[in-house]
Protein backbone atom coordinates (compact mmCIF):
# COMPACT_ATOMS: atom_id res chain seq x y z
CA UNK A 1 0.00 0.00 0.00
CA UNK A 2 3.38 2.50 0.61
CA UNK A 3 4.38 1.98 -2.85
CA UNK A 4 2.96 4.22 -5.80
CA UNK A 5 0.68 3.05 -8.48
CA UNK A 6 0.75 5.09 -11.28
CA UNK A 7 -2.87 4.47 -13.37
CA UNK A 8 -3.32 6.21 -16.66
CA UNK A 9 -6.97 6.12 -18.25
CA UNK A 10 -7.00 7.95 -21.45
CA UNK A 11 -10.05 7.10 -24.52
CA UNK A 12 -11.37 8.71 -26.75
CA UNK A 13 -14.88 9.39 -26.07
CA UNK A 14 -18.10 10.33 -27.53
CA UNK A 15 -19.31 13.64 -25.78
CA UNK A 16 -22.48 13.56 -24.22
CA UNK A 17 -24.13 16.02 -21.48
CA UNK A 18 -23.99 15.44 -18.11
CA UNK A 19 -25.75 18.90 -17.38
CA UNK A 20 -22.92 19.24 -15.12
CA UNK A 21 -22.28 23.11 -14.01
CA UNK A 22 -19.39 24.95 -14.78
CA UNK A 23 -16.54 26.38 -12.42
CA UNK A 24 -18.12 29.79 -11.36
CA UNK A 25 -15.62 30.93 -8.65
CA UNK A 26 -11.96 30.28 -7.86
CA UNK A 27 -10.40 32.52 -10.64
CA UNK A 28 -10.14 31.33 -14.41
CA UNK A 29 -12.51 28.41 -14.89
CA UNK A 30 -11.67 27.71 -18.15
CA UNK A 31 -10.70 24.22 -19.57
CA UNK A 32 -8.67 22.43 -22.51
CA UNK A 33 -11.49 19.86 -23.11
CA UNK A 34 -8.44 18.36 -25.50
CA UNK A 35 -5.78 18.25 -22.14
CA UNK A 36 -6.03 15.50 -19.99
CA UNK A 37 -7.53 15.91 -16.43
CA UNK A 38 -5.00 15.20 -13.89
CA UNK A 39 -6.73 13.53 -10.72
CA UNK A 40 -4.46 12.53 -7.60
CA UNK A 41 -6.20 10.12 -5.12
CA UNK A 42 -5.02 8.10 -2.11
CA UNK A 43 -5.15 4.70 -1.83
CA UNK A 44 -9.27 3.76 -1.04
CA UNK A 45 -11.91 1.29 -1.26
CA UNK A 46 -13.27 4.84 -2.77
CA UNK A 47 -11.03 5.30 -4.96
CA UNK A 48 -11.54 1.79 -6.00
CA UNK A 49 -14.96 2.27 -6.60
CA UNK A 50 -14.15 5.68 -8.64
CA UNK A 51 -11.32 4.12 -10.85
CA UNK A 52 -13.86 1.15 -11.87
CA UNK A 53 -16.12 4.27 -12.83
CA UNK A 54 -13.75 6.78 -14.68
CA UNK A 55 -14.64 5.30 -18.33
CA UNK A 56 -18.11 5.93 -17.67
CA UNK A 57 -17.39 9.87 -16.87
CA UNK A 58 -15.02 9.76 -19.63
CA UNK A 59 -17.73 8.88 -22.43
CA UNK A 60 -20.46 11.27 -21.06
CA UNK A 61 -18.26 13.95 -21.26
CA UNK A 62 -15.58 13.60 -23.56
CA UNK A 63 -13.19 14.20 -20.77
CA UNK A 64 -9.90 12.28 -21.10
CA UNK A 65 -8.25 11.25 -17.17
CA UNK A 66 -4.94 11.07 -16.25
CA UNK A 67 -5.47 9.12 -12.82
CA UNK A 68 -2.82 8.75 -10.04
CA UNK A 69 -2.99 6.60 -7.13
CA UNK A 70 -0.97 6.72 -4.20
CA UNK A 71 -0.61 5.58 -0.93
CA UNK A 72 -1.07 8.33 2.32
CA UNK A 73 2.63 9.01 2.94
CA UNK A 74 3.32 9.17 -0.99
CA UNK A 75 0.04 11.40 -1.41
CA UNK A 76 1.28 13.89 1.45
CA UNK A 77 4.86 14.00 0.25
CA UNK A 78 3.87 14.85 -3.42
CA UNK A 79 1.45 17.37 -2.12
CA UNK A 80 3.96 19.09 0.07
CA UNK A 81 6.30 19.39 -2.88
CA UNK A 82 4.28 20.31 -5.82
CA UNK A 83 1.68 22.62 -4.39
CA UNK A 84 4.23 24.60 -2.34
CA UNK A 85 5.66 25.09 -5.87
CA UNK A 86 2.31 26.31 -7.32
CA UNK A 87 2.06 23.22 -9.55
CA UNK A 88 -0.81 23.35 -12.29
CA UNK A 89 0.38 19.75 -12.56
CA UNK A 90 -2.94 18.41 -10.18
CA UNK A 91 -6.40 19.52 -10.73
CA UNK A 92 -8.53 17.38 -8.53
CA UNK A 93 -6.79 16.47 -5.08
CA UNK A 94 -8.19 13.87 -2.45
CA UNK A 95 -7.15 15.49 0.59
CA UNK A 96 -7.90 15.19 4.27
CA UNK A 97 -9.85 17.69 5.68
CA UNK A 98 -8.81 18.13 9.40
CA UNK A 99 -5.50 17.18 8.85
CA UNK A 100 -4.46 19.10 6.42
CA UNK A 101 -7.14 20.98 5.14
CA UNK A 102 -7.09 24.46 7.11
CA UNK A 103 -3.10 24.35 5.96
CA UNK A 104 -4.21 24.11 2.47
CA UNK A 105 -6.73 26.56 2.50
CA UNK A 106 -4.67 29.26 4.54
CA UNK A 107 -1.71 28.54 1.31
CA UNK A 108 -4.10 29.03 -1.00
CA UNK A 109 -3.73 25.93 -2.35
CA UNK A 110 -7.96 24.64 -2.60
CA UNK A 111 -10.04 26.83 -5.01
CA UNK A 112 -13.10 28.33 -3.99
CA UNK A 113 -16.35 26.15 -4.95
CA UNK A 114 -18.81 28.29 -3.21
CA UNK A 115 -20.25 28.73 -6.17
CA UNK A 116 -19.98 25.76 -7.91
CA UNK A 117 -22.03 23.94 -4.97
CA UNK A 118 -24.75 26.43 -5.51
CA UNK A 119 -25.48 25.86 -8.78
CA UNK A 120 -26.90 22.44 -9.73
CA UNK A 121 -30.38 22.24 -7.43
CA UNK A 122 -30.20 18.24 -8.71
CA UNK A 123 -27.18 17.79 -7.27
CA UNK A 124 -28.12 18.91 -4.14
CA UNK A 125 -25.20 20.65 -1.68
CA UNK A 126 -27.93 20.85 0.62
CA UNK A 127 -27.81 17.00 0.91
CA UNK A 128 -24.66 17.07 2.41
CA UNK A 129 -24.19 16.61 6.59
CA UNK A 130 -23.75 19.44 8.27
CA UNK A 131 -20.39 18.39 10.24
CA UNK A 132 -18.51 17.32 7.21
CA UNK A 133 -19.58 20.23 5.70
CA UNK A 134 -17.76 22.27 8.57
CA UNK A 135 -15.12 20.32 7.85
CA UNK A 136 -14.79 21.35 4.29
CA UNK A 137 -15.60 25.35 4.57
CA UNK A 138 -12.52 27.63 5.23
CA UNK A 139 -12.90 31.39 6.56
CA UNK A 140 -16.78 31.04 4.92
CA UNK A 141 -15.77 29.39 1.57
CA UNK A 142 -16.32 26.10 0.57
CA UNK A 143 -13.39 24.35 -0.79
CA UNK A 144 -14.28 20.80 -0.90
CA UNK A 145 -16.35 18.23 -0.98
CA UNK A 146 -16.65 15.70 1.12
CA UNK A 147 -17.06 11.72 -0.13
CA UNK A 148 -15.80 9.37 3.49
CA UNK A 149 -17.29 9.90 6.75
CA UNK A 150 -16.50 8.39 10.04
CA UNK A 151 -18.55 8.40 13.29
CA UNK A 152 -17.85 7.49 16.68
CA UNK A 153 -19.78 4.29 17.86
CA UNK A 154 -19.70 1.56 20.64
CA UNK A 155 -18.90 -1.55 19.76
CA UNK A 156 -19.87 -4.45 22.47
CA UNK A 157 -20.19 -7.91 23.25
CA UNK A 158 -23.42 -9.52 22.50
CA UNK A 159 -23.07 -12.27 24.38
CA UNK A 160 -20.85 -11.20 27.28
CA UNK A 161 -23.74 -8.60 28.50
CA UNK A 162 -26.38 -10.87 27.86
CA UNK A 163 -24.15 -13.30 29.77
CA UNK A 164 -23.60 -10.90 32.74
CA UNK A 165 -27.28 -9.42 32.40
CA UNK A 166 -25.96 -6.06 31.69
CA UNK A 167 -28.24 -3.85 29.47
CA UNK A 168 -26.65 -2.04 26.14
CA UNK A 169 -25.60 1.37 28.02
CA UNK A 170 -27.07 4.58 26.80
CA UNK A 171 -25.02 6.64 29.27
CA UNK A 172 -21.15 7.09 30.40
CA UNK A 173 -22.19 6.41 33.83
CA UNK A 174 -23.98 3.31 32.82
CA UNK A 175 -20.57 2.45 30.34
CA UNK A 176 -18.86 2.48 33.58
CA UNK A 177 -21.06 0.33 35.49
CA UNK A 178 -21.42 -2.27 33.01
CA UNK A 179 -17.85 -2.16 32.63
CA UNK A 180 -16.74 -2.77 35.67
CA UNK A 181 -18.83 -5.61 36.53
CA UNK A 182 -18.01 -7.60 33.77
CA UNK A 183 -14.06 -6.76 34.69
CA UNK A 184 -15.34 -7.99 38.21
CA UNK A 185 -16.79 -11.06 37.21
CA UNK A 186 -13.98 -12.04 34.61
CA UNK A 187 -10.61 -10.47 35.32
CA UNK A 188 -9.10 -12.20 32.07
CA UNK A 189 -11.99 -9.30 29.64
CA UNK A 190 -11.38 -6.16 29.69
CA UNK A 191 -14.79 -4.60 30.29
CA UNK A 192 -13.76 -1.89 27.64
CA UNK A 193 -10.51 -0.97 25.72
CA UNK A 194 -9.75 1.96 23.22
CA UNK A 195 -7.22 4.13 22.03
CA UNK A 196 -4.56 5.09 24.43
CA UNK A 197 -1.59 6.18 22.36
CA UNK A 198 -1.28 10.49 23.06
CA UNK A 199 -1.51 11.36 19.53
CA UNK A 200 -3.78 8.04 18.09
CA UNK A 201 -6.26 8.67 21.17
CA UNK A 202 -6.94 12.15 20.57
CA UNK A 203 -9.77 12.06 17.60
CA UNK A 204 -11.74 8.92 20.19
CA UNK A 205 -11.05 10.92 22.60
CA UNK A 206 -12.55 13.90 20.94
CA UNK A 207 -16.11 12.34 21.30
CA UNK A 208 -16.24 12.21 24.93
CA UNK A 209 -14.63 15.97 25.67
CA UNK A 210 -17.76 16.90 23.50
CA UNK A 211 -20.60 14.46 25.51
CA UNK A 212 -18.78 16.16 28.55
CA UNK A 213 -19.15 19.65 27.30
CA UNK A 214 -15.86 20.72 26.71
CA UNK A 215 -14.03 21.08 23.35
CA UNK A 216 -10.22 21.51 22.48
CA UNK A 217 -11.09 25.89 21.80
CA UNK A 218 -13.19 28.20 22.59
CA UNK A 219 -13.68 31.65 21.04
CA UNK A 220 -10.09 30.81 19.47
CA UNK A 221 -8.40 30.05 22.74
CA UNK A 222 -7.04 26.62 24.04
CA UNK A 223 -9.70 24.94 26.43
CA UNK A 224 -8.74 21.82 27.45
CA UNK A 225 -8.34 22.65 31.77
CA UNK A 226 -12.06 23.75 31.17
CA UNK A 227 -14.03 21.93 34.38
CA UNK A 228 -16.12 19.72 31.35
CA UNK A 229 -12.07 18.65 29.78
CA UNK A 230 -10.63 17.54 33.27
CA UNK A 231 -13.94 15.62 33.80
CA UNK A 232 -13.44 13.86 30.00
CA UNK A 233 -9.72 12.87 30.52
CA UNK A 234 -10.02 11.41 34.08
CA UNK A 235 -12.84 9.61 32.54
CA UNK A 236 -11.70 8.32 29.56
CA UNK A 237 -8.69 7.58 30.91
CA UNK A 238 -10.08 6.18 33.85
CA UNK A 239 -11.98 3.71 32.23
CA UNK A 240 -8.87 2.31 30.45
CA UNK A 241 -7.14 1.93 33.95
CA UNK A 242 -9.53 0.28 35.77
CA UNK A 243 -11.30 -1.67 33.56
CA UNK A 244 -9.25 -2.22 30.59
CA UNK A 245 -6.81 -4.83 29.38
CA UNK A 246 -3.94 -5.69 32.18
CA UNK A 247 -1.01 -3.92 32.08
CA UNK A 248 -2.52 -2.22 29.04
CA UNK A 249 0.27 -0.07 26.93
CA UNK A 250 -0.25 3.82 26.09
CA UNK A 251 0.79 3.35 22.70
CA UNK A 252 -2.20 1.63 21.27
CA UNK A 253 -3.70 3.10 17.96
CA UNK A 254 -7.08 1.54 16.95
CA UNK A 255 -4.80 -1.85 15.09
CA UNK A 256 -3.59 -2.73 18.46
CA UNK A 257 -7.22 -1.94 20.19
CA UNK A 258 -9.22 -3.57 17.89
CA UNK A 259 -7.37 -7.17 17.94
CA UNK A 260 -7.77 -7.06 22.04
CA UNK A 261 -11.53 -6.45 20.73
CA UNK A 262 -11.54 -9.03 18.23
CA UNK A 263 -9.87 -11.77 20.13
CA UNK A 264 -12.59 -12.28 22.28
CA UNK A 265 -10.76 -9.84 25.08
CA UNK A 266 -12.95 -6.74 25.35
CA UNK A 267 -16.50 -6.45 26.00
CA UNK A 268 -16.80 -2.64 24.84
CA UNK A 269 -14.60 -0.57 22.88
CA UNK A 270 -15.73 2.91 21.24
CA UNK A 271 -14.10 3.41 17.69
CA UNK A 272 -15.20 4.82 14.49
CA UNK A 273 -17.93 3.08 13.05
CA UNK A 274 -15.97 3.00 9.32
CA UNK A 275 -13.68 0.00 10.53
CA UNK A 276 -16.59 -2.26 11.61
CA UNK A 277 -16.00 -4.39 9.21
CA UNK A 278 -12.32 -5.79 11.32
CA UNK A 279 -15.10 -6.65 13.77
CA UNK A 280 -17.61 -8.58 12.04
CA UNK A 281 -15.40 -10.29 9.19
CA UNK A 282 -15.39 -13.91 10.43
CA UNK A 283 -11.90 -13.65 8.24
CA UNK A 284 -10.42 -11.22 10.93
CA UNK A 285 -12.96 -11.50 14.03
CA UNK A 286 -13.42 -14.26 16.33
CA UNK A 287 -16.35 -12.82 17.35
CA UNK A 288 -17.97 -11.99 14.40
CA UNK A 289 -21.01 -13.00 15.24
CA UNK A 290 -21.26 -11.80 18.48
CA UNK A 291 -20.96 -8.19 17.71
CA UNK A 292 -23.46 -5.13 18.36
CA UNK A 293 -23.26 -1.47 17.61
CA UNK A 294 -24.60 1.10 19.50
CA UNK A 295 -24.31 5.09 19.63
CA UNK A 296 -21.95 6.32 21.81
CA UNK A 297 -23.55 6.87 25.05
CA UNK A 298 -24.28 10.32 26.59
CA UNK A 299 -21.99 12.41 29.11
CA UNK A 300 -23.39 15.42 31.01
CA UNK A 301 -24.08 17.31 27.31
CA UNK A 302 -25.32 14.53 25.73
CA UNK A 303 -24.46 11.89 22.96
CA UNK A 304 -21.89 14.13 21.34
CA UNK A 305 -19.46 11.69 18.90
CA UNK A 306 -17.49 13.31 16.16
CA UNK A 307 -19.34 13.30 12.19
CA UNK A 308 -16.19 14.77 10.16
CA UNK A 309 -15.37 13.56 6.69
CA UNK A 310 -11.95 11.71 6.54
CA UNK A 311 -11.55 12.51 3.17
CA UNK A 312 -12.73 14.97 0.32
CA UNK A 313 -12.22 15.75 -3.10
CA UNK A 314 -10.87 19.18 -3.52
CA UNK A 315 -9.51 21.63 -6.95
CA UNK A 316 -6.21 23.15 -7.22
CA UNK A 317 -6.52 26.94 -7.14
CA UNK A 318 -3.82 26.60 -9.55
CA UNK A 319 -5.35 24.38 -12.05
CA UNK A 320 -5.86 25.27 -15.54
CA UNK A 321 -8.88 22.83 -16.18
CA UNK A 322 -10.86 24.43 -13.36
CA UNK A 323 -14.26 23.81 -15.14
CA UNK A 324 -13.30 19.97 -15.97
CA UNK A 325 -12.66 19.48 -12.62
CA UNK A 326 -15.36 20.52 -11.12
CA UNK A 327 -17.57 18.39 -13.54
CA UNK A 328 -15.48 15.75 -11.80
CA UNK A 329 -15.68 16.29 -8.85
CA UNK A 330 -19.69 16.53 -9.01
CA UNK A 331 -19.91 13.44 -10.80
CA UNK A 332 -17.73 11.54 -8.44
CA UNK A 333 -20.05 13.34 -5.38
CA UNK A 334 -22.88 12.83 -6.81
CA UNK A 335 -25.75 10.52 -5.38
CA UNK A 336 -25.95 7.94 -8.03
CA UNK A 337 -22.36 7.00 -7.16
CA UNK A 338 -21.85 8.24 -3.72
CA UNK A 339 -24.63 5.46 -2.90
CA UNK A 340 -22.55 2.74 -4.85
CA UNK A 341 -19.88 3.62 -3.13
CA UNK A 342 -21.41 3.22 0.18
CA UNK A 343 -23.24 0.04 -1.11
CA UNK A 344 -19.12 -0.96 -1.42
CA UNK A 345 -18.88 -0.69 2.44
CA UNK A 346 -17.41 3.36 2.20
CA UNK A 347 -19.93 5.75 4.43
CA UNK A 348 -21.26 8.69 2.35
CA UNK A 349 -21.61 12.05 3.43
CA UNK A 350 -25.50 12.52 2.07
CA UNK A 351 -28.19 12.62 3.98
CA UNK A 352 -30.89 10.55 1.16
CA UNK A 353 -28.14 7.89 0.89
CA UNK A 354 -28.12 7.23 4.38
CA UNK A 355 -31.67 7.51 4.42
CA UNK A 356 -32.53 5.21 1.79
CA UNK A 357 -32.82 1.71 2.24
CA UNK A 358 -30.56 0.78 -0.27
CA UNK A 359 -27.33 2.74 1.61
CA UNK A 360 -27.95 1.07 4.50
CA UNK A 361 -28.80 -3.03 3.15
CA UNK A 362 -25.12 -4.03 3.65
CA UNK A 363 -24.63 -2.35 7.13
CA UNK A 364 -25.70 -4.59 10.23
CA UNK A 365 -29.06 -2.78 11.04
CA UNK A 366 -28.02 -1.64 14.77
CA UNK A 367 -24.84 -0.02 12.98
CA UNK A 368 -26.79 2.05 10.32
CA UNK A 369 -29.21 3.14 13.11
CA UNK A 370 -26.06 4.13 14.94
CA UNK A 371 -24.54 5.75 12.58
CA UNK A 372 -27.97 7.80 11.61
CA UNK A 373 -28.00 9.19 15.68
CA UNK A 374 -24.51 9.53 15.22
CA UNK A 375 -25.08 11.96 12.08
CA UNK A 376 -27.35 14.10 13.46
CA UNK A 377 -25.63 14.58 17.00
CA UNK A 378 -22.07 14.71 15.55
CA UNK A 379 -19.44 17.29 15.80
CA UNK A 380 -17.92 18.15 12.26
CA UNK A 381 -14.25 17.73 14.12
CA UNK A 382 -12.30 14.95 15.86
CA UNK A 383 -8.97 16.87 16.40
CA UNK A 384 -8.07 20.25 17.11
CA UNK A 385 -8.79 22.50 14.10
CA UNK A 386 -5.22 24.31 13.18
CA UNK A 387 -2.55 23.91 10.84
CA UNK A 388 0.33 21.89 12.56
CA UNK A 389 -2.31 19.42 13.99
CA UNK A 390 0.88 16.65 14.80
CA UNK A 391 2.21 18.73 17.61
CA UNK A 392 -1.23 19.98 18.69
CA UNK A 393 -2.55 16.06 18.82
CA UNK A 394 0.56 15.40 20.93
CA UNK A 395 0.06 18.24 23.30
CA UNK A 396 -3.34 17.69 24.51
CA UNK A 397 -2.97 14.02 24.23
CA UNK A 398 -0.84 14.10 26.96
CA UNK A 399 -3.19 14.44 30.10
CA UNK A 400 -5.18 10.90 28.19
CA UNK A 401 -1.95 9.07 28.62
CA UNK A 402 -1.69 10.50 32.86
CA UNK A 403 -5.22 9.39 33.38
CA UNK A 404 -4.33 5.64 31.79
CA UNK A 405 -1.56 5.56 33.82
CA UNK A 406 -2.84 6.88 37.61
CA UNK A 407 -1.04 10.38 37.16
CA UNK A 408 -2.79 13.51 37.83
CA UNK A 409 -4.72 13.83 34.60
CA UNK A 410 -5.93 17.40 36.46
CA UNK A 411 -2.37 18.64 36.22
CA UNK A 412 -1.33 17.25 32.99
CA UNK A 413 -4.40 19.31 31.44
CA UNK A 414 -3.35 22.78 33.07
CA UNK A 415 0.15 21.90 31.38
CA UNK A 416 -1.60 21.04 28.52
CA UNK A 417 -3.24 24.47 28.40
CA UNK A 418 -0.01 26.29 29.28
CA UNK A 419 1.33 24.65 26.78
CA UNK A 420 -1.24 24.55 23.85
CA UNK A 421 -2.00 28.32 24.47
CA UNK A 422 1.60 29.07 23.37
CA UNK A 423 1.20 26.70 20.56
CA UNK A 424 -2.48 28.96 19.10
CA UNK A 425 -0.02 31.75 19.48
CA UNK A 426 2.54 30.67 17.15
CA UNK A 427 0.64 28.29 14.35
CA UNK A 428 -0.75 31.29 12.37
Amino acid sequence: MKVPSFIKVAAVAAVASLGLAACGSGGSGASDSSAPLRVTLANHVWTEQIKAAIPEFEKQTGIKVELTQLGEDQLSDQYNVKLNAGTDEIDVMMYRPLQEGKLFAKNGYLADLTGNVKQDSSWDWSDFQAGPVKATTADGKVVGVPIITEREVLYYRKDILQSAGVAVPKTMDELKAAAAKIKAANPDTAGFVARTGKSTAVTQFSSFLYSYGGDFTQDGKASVNTDAAKKAYAFYGGLIKENGPANVSTDMSWPEAMAIFTQGKAAFYTEADSLYKNATDPAKSKVADKVGFAPLPAGPAGSKPYNIPSWALGVNDASKQKDNAWKFVQWATSKERTLAAQKAGVPGARTSVWASPEGTSTYPKDLAEAIAVSAQNGVGHDRPEVITVGKAREIVGAPIVSAITGADSGKAADDAQTAFSTFLGTDK
